[in-house]
């Protein structure tokens, strides 16, 4: 039978005949309220519209309904497509656990680590998410120390404490690429790095270093340049000292898609053409990636089913479910397009 006109979960239980205890319990999916009653409930509910009470159900739950995730803003004009595609998933994991994102920003010249800690000191937040792990990185020690749940996006380069993380095998996959480009008989390699010291940005400059000295081969040669990331001026000037030196490499791989486009808009500018004159491969696989002209060979590291991925593990360390530390490596997805082909014949 319908029930009608409840506006307070005091209400709600009368209607229904049992404690608000329960109905509070079942309303929060708690496993020791019967499924059968759970389910009545929420039915209830659904019919009469009635909506918790959020600061009510965090004063009984302790929770605040919300996991934060900080943002870093720092050039208005290079957006970070790969943070557009993992909040996207990370918001469809959550909210399957009735869990909603809190998104707060860093803005330029503002620390990461101090917006963190207002996040997790003012209680707005259950746990959160850090991305773009950093080789000695202040976020995971805090985190750690606070035993505040969390998880990362990354790794640390070396084990300094047990916590949960998921990250993408960028090792094997630029080694994989530099294999790619081998076998098309490319031989004068670029490499367009950032300056930070992120651990993903060693991890795949660690595989590519070691691909070639498995390969042994002394025609090999390795031109290696940096810029910050949020540098435009910076990257630029990178490029081109690799597009306009005396011996030009034959292919650039991109430490991730923003520079392996960067790189076909300054070829392009040069007057070379993609991959007639110039091999280039990305990571990541954004939107535009696939929309380049020519479409942008890359990998794919899945980072919105990562995302939700990590939405999951998250939760299950806020309600209590696990305990141990979970570590999860993917390995990333070779997606071949056009930017890159046999090296040009010198």
């Amino acid at each position: 039978m319908a029930v009608e006109g409840a506006r307070t979960l005091k209400e709600l239980a009368d209607r229904l005949g049992i404690s608000v205890t329960t109905v509070s319990r079942a309303l929060a999916g708690h496993e020791q309220i019967a499924k059968k009653t759970r389910l009545r409930v929420a039915e209830a509910a659904r019919e009469i519209g009635y909506v918790p009470n959020a600061a009510a159900r965090q004063l009984v739950s302790g929770r605040s309904g919300f996991v934060g995730f900080v943002l870093p803003i720092r050039d208005a004009t290079l957006v970070d497509s790969y943070l557009g595609e993992f909040i996207t998933g990370l918001g469809e994991g959550l909210v399957q656990h009735g869990v909603d994102l809190l998104l707060a920003t860093a803005q330029k010249g503002q620390s990461e680590i101090s917006v963190l800690r207002h996040v997790v000191e003012s209680g707005r937040a259950d746990g959160v998410v850090i991305p773009r792990v950093e080789i000695a990185d202040q976020r995971v020690a805090y985190l750690m120390e606070r035993g505040f749940p969390f998880v990362a996006h990354g790794r640390l380069l070396d084990s300094q404490g047990e916590y949960s993380w998921l990250d993408a095998d960028g090792e094997s996959a630029f080694g994989e690429a530099f294999e790619l480009l081998y076998a098309h008989g490319h031989r004068h390699f670029g490499l367009l790095t950032v300056s930070e010291l992120l651990t993903f940005r060693f991890n795949r400059e660690n595989g590519l270093a070691r691909a070639i000295a498995r390969r042994g081969d002394p025609d090999v040669r390795l031109d290696i340049v940096s810029a910050p990331r949020f540098d435009r001026k910076a990257r630029s000037s990178a490029i081109r000292g690799l597009l306009n030196a005396d011996q030009r490499p034959t292919a650039i791989i991109a430490l991730f898609d923003e520079l392996a486009i960067s790189i076909m808009e300054e070829a392009e500018q040069a007057g070379l053409s993609v991959p007639n004159d110039l091999s280039v491969v990305g990571y990541d696989n954004i939107v535009a990636a696939e929309y380049a002209r020519p479409g942008l060979t890359t990998f794919d590291a899945h980072a919105r089913t990562s995302a939700t991925t990590i939405a999951h593990m998250l939760m299950d360390q806020i309600e209590g479910k696990s305990d141990t530390p979970r570590t999860t490596l993917i390995r990333p997805e070779l997606i071949p397009r056009g930017s890159h082909a046999h090296a040009p014949k010198t």
